[in-house]
């Protein structure tokens, strides 16, 4: 069975090996002329992006790129975007990379017409609102990880330079208007980052699984997220070019970013934190996070994932889940605390307040509170 086809939800979604050649189609379905790539530093070099800008030159679109992206992106990030998309007359982004540069790349279309600081577009109640929806460039999301699902999100994560308190930024039409999903693009992501990413993709799912809102439709997308991280991340490790697997891991991020629509829980209220004041890897703080959550949670999702193990094809209900998850872990080198990555415990009751505000505190089975966080902290650090 061909791994290829075209989808439209959550968006217009061109899904298969090669299908980045259909970039410069992809550009006039937009109306974009004068597009500006945005992209990581890390990837700025590589050859993908050159083959990329090579796809968009050649369609006559020239080769417009910006990469002062750092791993966790910043306002000041954002400033620098701006700058060059205003000073270059562009009229759309190529959001082009992981999180970082997905995530840049939709706030530089988001804020190219705005006329208030980002943050007045935080997360927050209907703050969204306030944005001039008629202003926001159109975007085209091109993953070049099978993580963060940010191709697929309708909402950005930026850090505060001055406070490096993580916030998410939304908007509905921040939702790219194409996704060009090229496994080939993954091909060549480092073990570690191909072990962090799809345990990104497994947290978004686990957490949209185990939160307490109604949304069936992101229920079942987060179990079969789960199952296809679980039968392909493996084999992705072990051989990067296994390009089923590195195609399989690319819909379970984007599953994963549609699944937690329904809400994320404490292992991202964790992670965001810990990620804007020390720098880790999103994805890997998650997996380090995870063991500990589903223990708090455990008294309100063991039925569920009593449920949803056989299915995942563990064995022994909740108790099998959670003994899995730890193994899983492990079968990939990722640290069993946060210690490993340079967290420290002196930083903890920061940890905790800014965990307290996180809005993915919300969609957690157990209501979050300074104890059990602090509770959570201390066991994962």
């Amino acid at each position: 069975m061909a791994l290829q086809n075209n989808w439209s939800y959550p968006t217009a979604i061109r899904f298969g090996a090669g299908r980045i050649s259909e970039i410069g189609e992809a550009c006039v379905a937009t109306g974009m002329k004068n597009p500006l790539l945005v992209t990581d530093k890390g990837l700025a070099s590589m050859e993908i992006t050159t083959r990329t800008l090579d796809l968009l030159d050649g369609a006559g679109f020239g080769r417009a790129m910006f990469s002062e992206v750092d791993a966790n992106p910043t306002e000041l990030n954002l400033e620098a975007g701006l700058k060059v998309y205003r000073e270059g007359g562009h009229d759309g982004v190529i959001a082009f990379g992981g999180g970082s540069g997905l995530d840049l790349g939709k706030m530089v279309a988001f804020m190219a017409g705005q006329s208030r600081p980002v943050w007045d577009y935080e997360d927050v109640g209907d703050w969204w609102t306030r944005a001039d929806s008629d202003a926001i460039a159109p975007i085209i999301a091109v993953p070049t990880t099978a993580g963060t699902g940010s191709e697929v999100g309708r909402a950005s994560v930026l850090t505060n330079s001055e406070t490096h308190v993580k916030k998410i930024i939304f908007h509905p039409k921040v939702l790219p208007s194409i996704v060009i999903c090229d496994p080939e693009l993954t091909v060549g992501m480092p073990k570690h980052i191909t072990a962090g990413t799809g345990l990104d993709a497994f947290a978004h799912c686990v957490e949209a699984f185990s939160s307490p809102h109604y949304h069936p439709m992101s229920q079942g997308i987060a179990l079969e997220g789960m199952r296809l991280v679980i039968d392909y991340l493996p084999r992705a490790y072990a051989d990067g070019t296994d390009i089923e697997a590195r195609a399989q891991l690319m819909s379970a991020a984007a599953m994963g970013a549609t699944a937690f629509q329904k809400g994320l829980g404490a292992i991202h209220a964790m992670s965001h934190p810990i990620g804007a004041v020390f720098n880790t890897h999103h994805g890997t703080t998650n997996a380090v996070c995870m063991p500990a959550v589903l223990d708090l949670n455990e008294p309100e999702i063991r039925e569920r994932f009593d449920r949803a193990a056989g299915y995942l094809g563990i064995d022994g209900g909740y108790d099998g889940f959670r003994a899995f998850v730890q193994e899983f872990n492990d079968s990939f080198g990722i640290p069993r605390k946060l210690s490993e990555m340079g967290v420290s415990a002196d930083r903890i009751d920061d940890l905790v307040a800014m965990a307290l505000e996180d809005p993915s505190c919300g969609g957690n089975p157990v209501t979050l509170t300074t104890e059990n966080l602090r509770k959570l902290f201390e066991a994962t650090i």
